[in-house]
């Protein structure tokens, strides 16, 4: 309604405006208007967009491209040219591992460089005497063609009788010369008016394979394929990383920066290179600066990786092929091999790439293993694949907790693992705690065995542990009077927590007697993964995280300032890449941490291999829920029977009739250290060890 309005409004205004009459005809404007509406539309654009349609069009980009090609191939040609007639080569890479420090290499170039001058001045002197030994060879090569000849034509005369045919042979060579002579005139003209076509096209076609042209010349199918990386490239980019102390030492140097860097090495899916800064540039200044360096370079920012090199004041620079890291990783060798299997002790699990494009080998004896990432970036399937390894040595036990909920993440281990919880409740929390205490009450009972005794491995998994650190489930029991009270609390970060204390066992004494724990989380913080218990782990990974403190609450203060950067992996497109720190997994020289592309492993093909493994072992009944531990002090108290002091011996027995399989191995001194856990200790009567009732009753009411 309101648009009518506006529309009867200026109608009216039209209609009440004055006509105003003219007596003369209207030419030129009708003439310009005929004008305008024939101008081509580019005449109606603003110039400057007009100048940028042109340089982007297309028969532009054409006309720049196949020029630069030609462009580059001359100057390719003559470059090459250059360094086959002089030893700049030779200069140019002692250069270049001068500066790299590799003295030897550089020797050995000084050594070729000298050889090439020795030759090249030998060929010179032997050109001062050309003209005397060709003149002679002439003269000789004259006298023996011309002498043969006649020969030739005496046997001939011989043969028919005829003395005229002994200087037929020179004849015949005089009528070829004479041919030769006429063919090349009526050759020579259109090949010389082609020749200069000829050489044009050579030189176009070196600088078509070279890549010559600029990339936004390029047909649109190519422009993302990124330049070779060359020194010149890695210098002038470093040049224009907005680094004024980096561009004037640049300009400075003699060998316009070639100096600063070491030769550019093949390393897997890409090249390497390590670059010596100037005195006034620290490390920290061109790893601030990784995606102006990457974009400098051709490259995405998760195409480039920058470390700190051994050398001092050095950065090493890992910059992919184009695309590369967007190929998928090979399968895994455990779904290509059917026969392999696995050694706890002594192997290696095959857990993906490198970013060289070789195996990233992990060995996990004896090692706490710690998987952080975002939700829904692999961290599960990265943890499963180097359990689903393990598993094919018969001799490990496993306990897993799932604590995500999903079932048919870790289904495929019933029947290998002992204890197998899948659920997110906290009735599950205090499940996966008391699996957790179950181990670190064998990590317990180990230690105190005798010196020598060898122990099965037992590894406990616990995925999605920020559910057990978030949680707050507490026990509760009622007391004698009728009182509601709360024990610890199962789940949190704090001290109190079960979890967290058995976990916290476990790293400090579980290796020594072959009890490891791995968990997976997500979001690595202070309440999802307190700091002793990530700190406790021997091999860290990361997946892809939101911010810096994150990766270095997941891999350590130490490897992020070195250049580990999960942080600045793409989520979403890099699931399964992992950046790993630590020991058990080999490190670049000088690395503090190593980016892997792991194998993935779907559904079926973790069920194939679970039933590989359970071919290789005695069955297992794999029970949902673990035996909750004893409560020690409530069982001592029940056997002592209200008497006022028994006899330890006889305690243990008793102890051992309440439960055979749990208190087996018990023996004087676990039973001391059960009361003096608690506050109190056993006695000596009349020379024998006893327990007191009251001691122990004192202990249980400390407790509560």
């Amino acid at each position: 309604m309101s648009i009518t309005h506006d529309v009867h409004e200026r109608t009216a205004e039209t209609t009440a405006e004055p006509v105003r009459l003219s007596l003369v005809k209207p030419e030129a404007p009708a003439a310009a208007a005929t004008t305008d509406s024939k101008t081509p539309a580019l005449r109606r654009i603003r110039p400057l967009r007009r100048v940028r349609i042109i340089v982007t069009s297309d028969q532009t980009r054409l006309a720049v491209r196949h020029g630069m090609y030609l462009y580059g191939g001359a100057r390719i040609t003559a470059r090459r040219a250059w360094d086959g007639r002089t030893a700049a080569r030779y200069e140019r890479m002692m250069r270049a591992y001068e500066a790299g420090g590799k003295l030897a290499e550089a020797a050995e170039w000084e050594e070729r460089g000298r050889q090439f001058r020795a030759a090249r001045h030998q060929r010179r002197m032997d050109l001062l005497n050309a003209p005397a030994r060709l003149a002679k060879g002439t003269a000789v090569a004259a006298g023996v063609a011309t002498g043969g000849l006649l020969a030739l034509g005496g046997a001939l005369a011989l043969a028919t009788g005829d003395p005229g045919d002994i200087v037929a042979p020179i004849g015949l060579v005089i009528d070829v010369i004479h041919w030769a002579f006429v063919i090349g005139s009526l050759v020579w003209g259109p090949l010389m008016m082609a020749a200069p076509a000829l050489g044009l096209l050579s030189l176009w076609n070196v600088g078509r394979q070279q890549q010559a042209a600029p990339r936004w010349a390029l047909p649109a199918g190519e422009r993302g394929g990124g330049e070779p990386i060359t020194p010149s490239v890695v210098v002038l980019a470093l040049s224009h990383l907005g680094i004024s102390a980096l561009r004037k030492a640049i300009k400075e140097m003699g060998d316009a920066g070639a100096a600063m860097l070491s030769p550019i090495a093949l390393a897997g899916c890409g090249v390497e290179v390590d670059v010596t800064l100037p005195l006034e540039v620290s490390t920290e200044e061109i790893m601030g600066r990784r995606r102006k360096l990457a974009e400098n370079l051709g490259r995405h920012e998760h195409e480039l990786y920058i470390s700190v090199a051994p050398a001092a004041r050095t950065v090493r620079l890992w910059i992919a092929d184009s695309g590369a890291l967007d190929e998928p990783v090979p399968a895994s060798p455990l779904v290509l091999d059917p026969s392999m299997t696995a050694d706890y002790k002594n192997g290696r699990a095959p857990w993906g790439r490198d970013l060289r494009g070789d195996a990233a080998l992990v060995s996990l004896y004896q090692r706490h293993v710690l998987v952080t990432g975002l939700s829904n970036e692999g961290k599960t399937a990265s943890l499963r694949a180097l359990a689903l390894w393990l598993a094919l040595d018969a001799s490990v036990e496993f306990r897993i907790g799932n604590l995500k909920g999903v079932v048919g993440d870790w289904s495929m281990f019933r029947g290998l693992a002992t204890v197998l919880i899948e659920g997110p409740t906290d009735d599950h929390v205090m499940e996966v705690t008391h699996m957790v205490e179950g181990a670190f009450e064998e990590m317990q009972r180990r230690i105190q065995a005798p010196v020598g005794t060898v122990f099965r491995p037992l590894v406990v998994i616990v995925d999605e542990a920020q559910v057990a650190y978030g949680s707050g489930a507490r026990e509760t029991y009622v007391t004698d009077t009728g009182t509601v009270k709360y024990g610890a609390p199962y789940g949190g970060q704090k001290a109190t927590s079960r979890y967290f204390r058995a976990v916290k066992g476990i790293h400090d004494q579980g290796r020594a007697v072959n009890v490891t724990i791995w968990e997976g989380t997500q979001d690595p913080t202070d309440q999802n993964l307190p700091k002793r218990s990530r700190e406790g782990n021997h091999i860290r990974a990361s997946l892809v995280l939101g911010t810096e403190s994150q990766a270095k609450m997941a891999l350590g203060d130490a490897p992020v300032t070195a250049g580990a950067a999960p942080h600045k992996l793409r989520q979403g497109l890099d699931k399964g890449t992992l950046v790993v720190a630590g020991s058990g997994i080999e490190l670049p020289p000088g690395a503090a941490s190593v980016t892997v592309r792991t194998h993935f492993i779907d559904g079926d093909e973790a069920v194939e291999i679970a039933e590989r493994a359970k071919a290789l072992r005695s069955p297992v009944a794999t029970t949902d829920r673990p035996a909750e531990p004893r409560d020690h002090l409530s069982d001592i108290s029940e056997v002592l029977r209200g008497e006022e002091r028994v006899r330890t011996p006889e305690v243990l027995h008793r102890l051992k009739n309440l439960d055979g399989p749990y208190y087996q191995e018990w023996d004087g001194s676990r039973l001391r250290r059960a009361l003096t856990d608690a506050g109190e200790d056993t006695g000596v009567y009349e020379g024998y060890p006893v327990v007191h009732l009251q001691r122990v009753i004192r202990a249980l009411s400390s407790r509560e």
